[in-house]
């Protein structure tokens, strides 16, 4: 049940009851009318602006809307009271009978508590890290693929369908040093005394089992060769075995895409791929041929590079970006915009409705571009949505992390993960929005302690389990069987700390839709750690008062309902953590 699309409906009836009775129009618009938790709890477990939003249309103080419609949601069994509230919020208290109908709900579903289907099977393409295929993942990496595929599960879990998609950026110039870079650590596999890696080279030991394995493959034949005749095969070989580490690398933070977009596929043979797509869109006038005046703001040396030449543009100020952007660079070959343009297309073909990009900050410029492409090719059928992800910085102790022997100049994602696992690393990436820089202080994210989020909600869910280890040890495992706990049902749950942490599994079902409707997978970290918090308070009341024990054998109808409500809890806190991508741990 979701608590509030119920009273929705409620809300909804009663504004029909004064559509009757004239106090409103007939056919008011709806579409701005909200039933959500109230800011302070003290008000009550639901306001609505139903009042403040058809008062205007009808002529009528808000005030006064407020009063009539109170007085007819009051009459509705599972509220207990109204109050007219400011300029005319209608504050809502429920009844307590309504409590444990909403948990017995929430029992019957099961792990699918809080599941929806509100995006009513859109499709929506998600792609996230895309890092150039020339080395292993950093920890920069690290935050955008965790968000990513936290994102991707939460549109999942709330109806869309969803592809993960990794666009490997494998037609430029950067994989033909990768490949040059290869190609030396293939002459050290060989035996050759290379020195220092020469600059503008990737430097990293990542490079030598490339080099040994084209030693393996070819011997010593390359080295007989000229650069044109080997450069492309041991591209290919560097790029495929970089996939592969990447692969392995996301497959350690239990991330596995669909879909590897390549680039080189997409521009297909001598570029053909990306020119038909520009005269496709030339044809439909989203490309011409013109001028574009120098940026602003551009140094004495810039503008004096600066080429004012007849060029192919993509009309994207025509859909929201600040400029015409270029297709074709003096030299005839594509720029990277004209790969996006024809991307964007592809993707559009493909049937997706919304396309998310996750970026990094550096990628900011990038956000207009996007957006406008994806509306012009697509003819406003289809959007885009960028999100940025700040910088991470890792300490350890307060002090700043050194880099990586492996990487040569950055800390790896694997680094990290093997040092203090993928379930740390995940929320504690989600557990700040995506747009703030983060600290990964690795001394603070192994603590055992509430400061540390993770531990704090894991060990929740592993006190959960515990309880319900030890019931069915001390009681029989028949005794406390699900059978028995749905029919003792839901009523004895009185105590005030019950109440609110019912209350709290209540919020759920909107605290998901929320949070996929914002890309912001951080509000189900924040609540995780908010439900584990409200849990573990109630474990310490039942230390200090015997009556508030979970399990009670000598009352055994007020343990079978306590420990089905701690199998409720224990379906949100599993559910949200495997939507984040960690593991709800039953034993810590």
């Amino acid at each position: 049940m979701n608590l509030f699309a119920h009273f929705a409906g409620v809300v909804e009836t009663a504004l029909g009851r004064l559509a009757d009775d004239g106090v409103i129009a007939k056919d008011a618009d709806l579409s701005r009318v909200t039933v959500e938790a109230p800011r302070d709890p003290a008000h009550g477990d639901i306001t609505t602006n139903a009042a403040m939003v058809l008062a205007k249309p009808a002529g009528k103080p808000p005030r006064e809307v407020a009063e009539k419609l109170s007085l007819v949601l009051a009459d509705d069994p599972d509220i207990e009271t109204t109050v007219v509230a400011g300029p005319g919020f209608i504050n809502i208290r429920l009844a307590a009978a309504f409590w444990p109908k909403l948990a017995a709900a929430a029992f019957s579903l099961g792990e699918d508590y809080g599941r929806s289907q509100m995006g009513a099977g859109e499709k929506v393409n998600v792609e996230y890290v895309s890092a150039n295929p020339t080395g292993p993942l950093h920890v920069g990496h690290c935050r955008g693929a965790v968000f990513g595929d936290a994102l991707a599960n939460l549109l999942q879990a709330t109806g869309y369908d969803v592809t993960r998609e990794y666009y490997i950026n494998d037609a430029g110039a950067q994989v033909d040093v990768l490949a040059r870079s290869a190609y030396l650590r293939y002459r050290e596999a060989l035996g050759e005394d290379i020195g220092e890696i020469p600059e503008g080279l990737y430097p990293g030991d990542y490079l030598k089992p490339v080099g040994e394995a084209l030693a393996a493959e070819h011997g010593d034949k390359l080295l007989t060769e000229e650069e044109a005749d080997w450069l492309d095969l041991v591209r290919d070989k560097s790029i495929a075995m970089m996939m592969d580490l990447i692969r392995d690398d996301l497959a350690a933070l239990n991330i596995r895409q669909e879909v590897f977009a390549s680039e080189r596929a997409l521009h297909g043979v001598d570029g053909e791929g990306v020119r038909t797509v520009l005269d496709a869109l030339q044809a439909k006038g989203l490309v011409y041929m013109g001028r574009l005046e120098p940026p602003k703001n551009l140094s004495e040396s810039e503008k004096a590079d600066w080429e004012d030449r007849e060029q192919l543009l993509f009309r994207s100020s025509e859909h929201g970006d600040d400029t015409d952007r270029p297709l074709v660079k003096s030299d005839g070959s594509f720029t990277y915009f004209a790969s996006d343009v024809a991307y964007a297309l592809d993707k559009y073909e493909r049937g997706f409705a919304q396309m998310i990009y996750i970026l990094g900050a550096d990628h900011s410029g990038y956000v207009k571009r996007l957006e406008s492409v994806m509306h012009a090719v697509s003819d406003g059928k289809s959007r885009s949505v960028v999100k940025l992800c700040q910088l991470v910085n890792l300490l350890r102790g307060g002090e700043p992390i050194k880099m990586s022997k492996r990487a040569g100049n950055f800390v790896t994602l694997r680094d990290v993960v093997d040092e203090v696992g993928s379930d740390v690393v995940r929320f504690i990436m989600l557990y700040r929005k995506n747009e703030a820089p983060l600290e990964f202080d690795f001394e603070k994210v192994t603590e055992q302690s509430r400061d540390n989020p993770v531990f704090y909600v894991q060990y929740a869910h592993a006190r959960i389990c515990s309880v319900l280890r030890t019931a069915v040890e001390e009681c029989g495992e028949e005794a406390v069987s699900h059978e028995k706990m749905a029919e003792a049902g839901f009523s004895l749950l009185d105590d005030p700390a019950e109440i609110a942490l019912l209350r709290r599994v209540a919020e759920y079902p909107k605290l998901l839709e929320s949070a996929a409707g914002h890309h912001e997978p951080h509000r189900l970290a924040f609540y995780l750690y908010d439900l584990a918090s409200d849990f573990h308070s109630l474990w310490n009341l039942g230390k200090e008062s015997p009556q508030l024990r979970f399990i009670v054998k000598d009352r055994m109808h007020v343990t079978l309902t306590r420990l089905a409500f701690l199998r409720v809890i224990r379906y949100v806190l599993g559910n949200g953590l495997r939507i984040l991508g960690v593991n709800p741990v039953e034993e810590m």
